[in-house]
């Protein structure tokens, strides 16, 4: 028998959270749905109240401090991530746990599927390709919706997740977390519907896209720095031989050097190429130690319990 937790981040949800959590009661019964509020300034920690869920406060805003939180504090077998908008299918809960207990894995991705444009904007849906083909190009081909935000976890993601984000881009270290350790995940196609009526998006198409991009460029620099440091390298010693070309050919007819801060600049391009090279080699050494430690934390955490049809409160 598991402990199932469902963990709703709300900030001004009043319109949509009471569904939210009555559905996922009738869907999953026997799990304890929890609600954090992230500083509204409506009605949504009352209304959550009144339809049965455990309300708790995060007074750092943004959803990465609230997922910081939910999973610091709450204990369970397996945890159940939605967003309190009404816009995920509570029944695929029941179908992500499933997946999760029988096939022994760490994350299961609700990977979103709908034809109503309101919902998926054009450009968000671009916005999730182009960022979701970076993350499976360097860190792996195993994920189609990297930013969804319906998600079923084990316990030994939850409690050997780092959760350094803030904001948005806390759906982008779930996803690299996962493929860096080679952690056993799979997806599920899942409905997604418009929001209803009276409800906004908090999503900041332009401002969050930019910080999930400056998120994958951290997270490669942090996990593959070789890779990182290797292509700055490159770009410097291409650039360092095309200034100096020209400079060593005249050199080589003329015996002079007549544009000597052309010749310097390119000197310094091409030893800081080899410099960055080496940063690289050290980095990688010390990455790889830091991804043995991540490994063993999370080997010292028990799998999930096969058997989802059995579940219980979280006490």
């Amino acid at each position: 028998m598991i402990r199932v937790a469902v963990l709703i981040p709300c900030y001004n949800e009043e319109v949509t959270i009471s569904k939210v959590v009555r559905d996922f009661r009738a869907s999953l019964p026997e799990a304890t749905i929890y609600v954090y509020d992230n500083n509204s300034s409506d009605g949504t920690q009352a209304a959550a109240r009144v339809a049965g869920a455990v309300v708790r406060r995060e007074m750092m805003q943004g959803k990465g401090n609230v997922v910081r939180r939910m999973f610091a504090d709450i204990d369970a077998d397996a945890y159940v991530l939605v967003d309190g908008d009404d816009t995920y299918d509570s029944a695929d809960a029941v179908r992500m746990l499933h997946m999760l207990a029988d096939d022994q894995l760490d994350m299961v991705t609700g990977a979103r599927v709908t034809d109503i444009k309101a919902a998926y904007r054009p450009g968000h849906r671009l916005g999730n390709v182009i960022l979701t083909g970076m993350v499976r190009q360097i860190f792996g081909n195993r994920v189609s919706d990297m930013l969804s935000g319906y998600r079923v976890f084990s316990r030994r993601f939850v409690k050997t997740f780092p959760a350094l984000a803030s904001g948005f881009e806390t759906e982008t270290e779930f996803t690299v977390h996962a493929l860096e350790l080679g952690m056993p995940v799979d997806e599920l196609s899942t409905a997604y519907r418009d929001r209803p009526a009276g409800s906004a998006s908090k999503l900041r198409t332009y401002t969050d896209g930019i910080r999930i991009l400056h998120t994958i460029v951290t997270l490669v620099k942090e996990e593959r720095p070789l890779q990182f440091f290797s292509i700055i390298g490159a770009i410097m010693l291409i650039l360092g031989l095309l200034l100096g070309t020209s400079v060593i050919l005249q050199f080589l007819q003329t015996g002079l050097v007549p544009r000597l801060p052309t010749a310097v600049l390119a000197s310094a391009l091409v030893m800081l190429s080899f410099l960055s090279l080496v940063c690289g080699l050290i980095l990688d050494s010390t990455a790889r130690g830091r991804k043995e430690f991540k490994r063993l934390a999370y080997l010292a955490v028990p799998a999930i319990s096969a058997g989802v049809t059995q579940m219980r409160r979280v006490s």
